[in-house]
């Protein structure tokens, strides 16, 4: 996974019936938008974070 500053992320419930939770990315540690990310969750929660196989980029949408 390759990230920039001000990218959100999703990292998928791992249980039937939990919530998925959503981040920005504050900071990008490792090299060539790589990983450990510093993410800011919407709870306002802040860690320092590898991604796993349950996290994904957000795709923005954009309006036509």
């Amino acid at each position: 996974m390759q990230a920039v500053v001000g990218e959100r992320l999703v990292i998928h419930g791992k249980q039937v019936g939990q919530a998925d939770r959503h981040g920005e990315i504050l900071e990008v540690r490792g090299e060539d938008g790589g990983p450990p990310y510093f993410v800011r969750f919407d709870d306002g929660h802040e860690t320092l974070l590898y991604p796993g196989a349950d996290c994904e980029l957000e795709h923005q949408q954009t309006s036509r």
